[in-house]
């Protein structure tokens, strides 16, 4: 059971407070999602705390969307979305050692992103969603079972995931759930987040 928390900095939220109760109740991967409004001087200072944060415990930090500031800051890596770059541009910029997480919702795509040199799949929306505008349709866990059974990567549901459906996603072969709103929406964040390795 692996957790990946996908950083929310949307005005009004504290990415930090939530970063380090996801660390605390034991979350492996980080993801530091800048939104369009934050800066690249923000995302830079972002994510300099957040994988000084994962350091310390030896998690793993990937930066969302900006490669250039997971190459700048010295994360271990990135994710790159349906609008981002594509996958074998990514790696390219990347280099061969990074983690390259990429998205996908469906075999093809999937299939696609792994011959161009993902390292991970993020899978979904799972679920309907409010974190982040504009996604198409939730897949449900057969979607996320159907891009699982395509690829021999790791698989990371992503949407609308809570502490309560997790296990679902996980039965239908996700290798790791990354969660968003359900932590960092949650009035005590820590608490939140030991729901998931309950």
């Amino acid at each position: 059971m692996r957790l990946h928390l996908v950083t929310d900095t949307r005005p009004g939220k504290n990415p930090i407070e939530t970063v380090a109760a996801a660390l605390k109740a034991g979350f492996d991967v980080i993801q530091v999602r800048p939104e369009d409004h934050v800066t690249d001087r923000e995302a830079y200072e972002l994510t300099r705390r957040v994988l000084a944060m994962c350091r310390e415990l030896g998690r793993t930090c990937l930066v969302n969307d900006r490669l250039h500031i997971a190459l700048a800051a010295g994360a271990d890596g990135g994710h790159v979305g349906a609008d981002d770059l594509p996958v074998a541009a990514a790696r390219r910029i990347l280099g061969p050692g990074a983690i390259l997480g990429a998205t996908a919702r469906d075999p093809q795509t999937a299939r696609r992103a792994v011959a161009d040199g993902a390292s991970y799949l993020g899978v979904g929306p799972a679920f309907a969603t409010t974190t982040k505008a504009g996604l198409p349709a939730a897949i449900g866990p057969e979607g996320v079972r159907a891009v699982a059974e395509a690829v021999d990567v790791p698989v990371v549901a992503i949407g609308g995931v809570t502490a309560a459906r997790a296990g679902e996603l996980y039965a239908a072969g996700a290798h790791a759930v990354a969660v968003v709103g359900a932590v960092s929406g949650a009035e005590d964040p820590y608490a939140a987040a030991m729901e998931f390795t309950r």
